[in-house]
């Protein structure tokens, strides 16, 4: 029988985009010239979240450059999604190299995009980072998941990256036109960015025990204790 590193690694994409999303890639895939390799579409999504990082921190003088923030998170999703799919398309995948480094620049530009959010003044830094770690626990139980069952999960409750991105686009156009006014809370002045940051936090922990209780059952009953049957 095959060890579980000699199983395939799969990838389950429950968002609730995920369906349009992948036609569009589909439709995108073929038109590509052959000069833009995967490595040159990881490197443009990666250049996209420094450029919106540096968009972020301008925007603090002047909340135009929050657009040129949209345009950025546009080309991060064309690099991030196309990359692998280029791949596989053109015959030319190398799975372990492409997770390994389609995962590590995923965890750099979510952190440019946090912390350029932070400096930007419409988001609490502390609040910002505070959400910055929510998503690298749920981050890090996709990667855990992935280890037990051998399906990458790229989805949480219908949130995938895609997702987020378009909840940060929406977010960014609020902003632009009704720049968050502070209110007072239990002594903190917050605006209603920082409240919807919050509320991401919570349910980034909540999505996080209710992931890891699922999973620990499912793996218990896979693997009862020694000396009891299934």
């Amino acid at each position: 029988m095959p060890t579980d590193r000699e199983i395939p690694l799969t990838r389950s994409n429950r968002g609730w985009l995920s369906v349009p999303e992948q036609r569009l890639i589909a439709w995108i895939a073929p038109l590509l010239p052959r000069w833009m390799s995967p490595d040159f579409l990881t490197a443009l999504g990666f250049g996209a979240s420094i450029v919106a990082f540096s968009a972020y921190v301008l925007s603090a003088g002047n909340s135009a450059w929050l657009w040129a923030v949209n345009a950025a998170l546009i080309f991060n999703w064309f690099g991030d999604s196309l990359d692998g799919a280029v791949a596989r398309r053109r015959g030319i995948e190398r799975p372990r190299y492409g997770f390994f480094l389609d995962q590590s620049i995923d965890v750099l530009s979510q952190f440019l995009f946090a912390i350029g959010l932070g400096l930007s003044g419409f988001v609490h830094m502390e609040i910002a980072a505070i959400g910055l770690a929510g998503y690298l626990m749920m981050t890090a139980q996709s990667l855990l998941r992935a280890e037990v069952s051998r399906t990458f999960h790229l989805a949480s409750a219908g949130f995938g990256l895609t997702e987020v991105r378009c909840l940060f686009l929406a977010l960014n156009v609020a902003f632009y036109l009704k720049p968050p006014e502070r209110f007072d809370v239990v002594g903190m002045s917050l605006g209603y960015g920082d409240v919807l940051g919050i509320v991401w936090i919570v349910a980034n922990l909540g999505l996080y025990v209710v992931g890891m209780i699922g999973e620990l059952g499912h793996l218990a009953r896979e693997e009862p204790p020694a000396g009891k049957s299934r």
